[in-house]
């Protein structure tokens, strides 16, 4: 007899990630479940190591007050203790909140009040200090654990306890009480909250979207029947455990396949870490994924005339098999015999040089991301594919298969009845994509009316502008909230053209302008540092400061071409006309950017004011002030001269290129 989706019994037979957990140590305690780099040693851990630690510190942390329905905060990188302290906490019945390393004590204290914590876990010094500094507007928290004692020798405070006295602590209480620890996992219901993961607060305060392990595993498993996941592959955990995506593949899938999830040395050891392990799965956002395209291309703006050329010739011939394939053309004869070459010259040496040689999953997670970014990574034999989408609603579509259109995210993605209907999904006609089906969306920590605001009739509106295509599958353009309409009427995605403007190597970050007042595209563009300092070093251009390279007449030529370079696949009305660099990098501790890198427009707008209304008004040089911090706290004012450069139309040749690949 089957069991309807929705009845008690159907939900209690949904496991927790903690009941998953105890599983995993009783069934097979000696399999590999986690490897870290320490000291340049790969440190491992079975399942039943990692149970007996997350016993441990779940006894201990009960020890200090910790209750069933109460909240936990965890700041720190990727690392066995993050997970660790994740699944103790969900052990009592807790839900968790884990925040970007990088954020701020006042981000830390929002998230902390907001959420309603009770305990905080912080990997170390850095992030112990950030508890300590707003630990009295948290008059709530019980209890600070730190994983890592470096630095923590002098530091003396009645809430503050290293996680070897916690652990040793729960053990103790697992002395006094054997089975207190499996009742308490025994208790948990599919139904219970696992964890708060908070939006990006790009328009507003973050909220707080409440997650439960039922909606977890349900959106696992609409990974899964996306990608060919296979018990036992090696997974590197990198992306924060802020981000849901990594929850889902680091934390839920990590379990429920299970993988083996290794951890990097330290962040700015993630690609050689990811070389050495060479792991089957890679899983980065789409500004990771153009940052190694972009990597990729400036190394080879280092090399020699002759590695350029067999470079160049060697993704052709890879992109003429691999992307043919991927599209479902047949690849030309050529190509096909000289691929054995070019995986020797250039195709396998470049996937080993940056970690790929046994990729056999590999994901861009979050919004849209240039074809030509996807492109790059096929002709290298990676097979790169997208999974789209939200942190309320959850997965909603991806590619599948060997052969997928790179303009689109993909068709909707299968659900498991066990979860509920399988994902429908209409387009408003503002051109919003609204959904339903699965678990669905849970709502807003105690915000019922932001909550009410985004569902209509039983569906989610996702705030999502897209377009299907005739095969089902969706196309990303932007948010509803960020079509913009010119003043000739034209309406235009700002995100769809900036993703294809990132791709460049000497472009990090585009802000593009123009609304119902302006009759034309413009933009903002700030330079990478480091690979356009690096062009211009080789061609003996002299600066000074980020302003000086930024504002010099060969670097704006150099954005100009690659704006051009761009244009050409862009429709008329939605090509960029003019352009000024920013005159300094955009900063998340200025505002500018959040902690994720995305755009806060809306402050770029006022902050950049006389820049923009310079570039409309056909000036050519800009004077601006801009206030600034200094790394040393310091408070200034940055005046530069900006200038604005036009973009020529493109050729007639350039437009016969653009109408015969179209």
């Amino acid at each position: 007899m089957s069991v309807h989706p929705s009845s008690p019994s159907a939900v209690q037979a949904i496991p927790t990630l903690p009941q998953t957990l105890l599983a995993h140590s009783q069934n097979y305690p000696q399999r590999l479940a986690q490897r870290v780099k320490r000291k340049g040693i790969w440190r491992t851990y079975t399942w039943g190591d990692v149970f007996e630690r997350v016993r441990n510190i779940s006894l201990g942390a009960a020890a200090q007050g910790l209750l069933r329905g109460e909240t936990v905060v965890i700041i720190g990188e990727n690392e066995p203790e993050h997970f660790w302290a994740l699944f103790a906490a969900q052990s009592l019945g807790a839900k968790t909140v884990s925040v970007y390393p990088d954020a701020t004590p006042d981000e830390l204290h929002y998230l902390s009040e907001d959420s309603e914590a009770r305990f905080i876990f912080a990997q170390d010094q850095e992030q112990v200090d950030k508890a300590l500094a707003v630990l009295d507007r948290l008059p709530d928290i019980r209890g600070i654990a730190y994983w890592d004692d470096a630095g923590m020798w002098s530091y003396r405070h009645p809430l503050l306890h290293s996680l070897d006295a916690l652990s040793a602590e729960g053990a103790r209480q697992h002395e006094r009480q054997p089975q207190r620890f499996a009742r308490e996992i025994a208790d948990g219901q599919a139904d219970d909250l696992a964890l708060l993961t908070y939006t990006s607060g790009t328009t507003s305060k973050p909220k707080g979207v409440m997650i439960s392990h039922r909606w977890l595993r349900d959106n696992a498993l609409r990974m899964k029947s996306a990608l060919p996941l296979q018990e036992g592959m090696e997974y590197l955990s990198y992306t924060p455990l802020a981000w849901v995506t990594e929850q889902l593949l680091g934390v839920t899938l990590g379990l429920i396949t299970p993988l083996v999830v290794n951890f990097p040395e330290a962040p700015d050891q993630v690609l050689p870490n990811l070389r050495e392990l060479a792991p089957h799965i890679v899983l980065f956002g789409p500004r990771q994924w153009e940052n190694i395209a972009a990597t990729i291309e400036a190394r080879m703006l280092d090399a020699g005339w002759l590695a350029r050329r067999i470079y160049r010739w060697g993704l052709r011939v890879g992109q003429d098999v691999h992307v043919a394939r991927l599209e479902g053309r047949a690849a030309p004869l050529t190509s096909r015999l000289l691929l054995p070459l070019a995986e020797a010259l250039v195709l396998h040496p470049l996937r080993d040089q940056f970690g790929f040689i046994h990729s056999k999953i590999a994901v861009s997670g979050g919004t849209a991301m240039a074809p030509d970014v996807f492109r790059l990574f096929h002709a290298m034999g990676v097979g790169l594919r997208n999974i789209y989408g939200c942190s309320e609603f959850g997965l909603i579509a991806g590619h599948r298969g060997q052969s997928y259109d790179l303009e689109t995210v993909g068709p909707l993605l299968d659900v498991d009845p066990t979860f509920g209907e399988p994902l429908q999904a209409r387009i408003a006609d503002n051109g919003e994509l609204q959904l339903r089906g699965g678990t669905g969306f849970l709502g807003y920590w105690h915000k019922p009316d932001k909550t009410a605001a985004i569902l209509r009739d039983g569906w989610y509106l996702s705030g999502d502008a897209v377009r299907q295509t005739e095969r089902g599958e969706l196309v990303y353009l932007d948010r509803v909230e960020h079509l913009v309409k010119l003043a000739s009427g034209h309406l235009y995605p700002p995100q769809f053209i900036e993703t294809r403007l990132r791709f460049s190597p000497y472009i990090k970050d585009v802000m593009v302008l123009g609304d119902a007042t302006r009759p034309w595209v413009g933009a903002l563009i700030n330079i990478d540092m480091a690979v356009t300092s690096r062009w211009a070093e080789e061609r003996r251009i002299a600066f000074s400061t980020f302003t000086d390279l930024s504002q010099r007449p060969e670097v704006r030529e150099l954005v100009r071409e690659e704006i051009r370079r761009i244009n050409q696949f862009l429709p008329e009305g939605s090509r960029v006309v003019r352009f000024a660099n920013f005159p300094k990098e955009l900063d998340p501790d200025e505002g500018e950017l959040t902690r994720t890198r995305k755009l806060r427009r809306e402050f770029l707008e006022v902050r950049y004011r006389a820049l923009i209304e310079g570039l409309y008004a056909g000036a050519a040089d800009i004077p601006c002030e801009i206030a600034v911090t200094y790394q040393d706290g310091r408070q200034g004012v940055l005046r530069a001269t900006v200038v604005a450069t036009d973009i020529a139309p493109p050729t007639a040749q350039e437009r016969n290129t653009r109408s015969a690949q179209a």
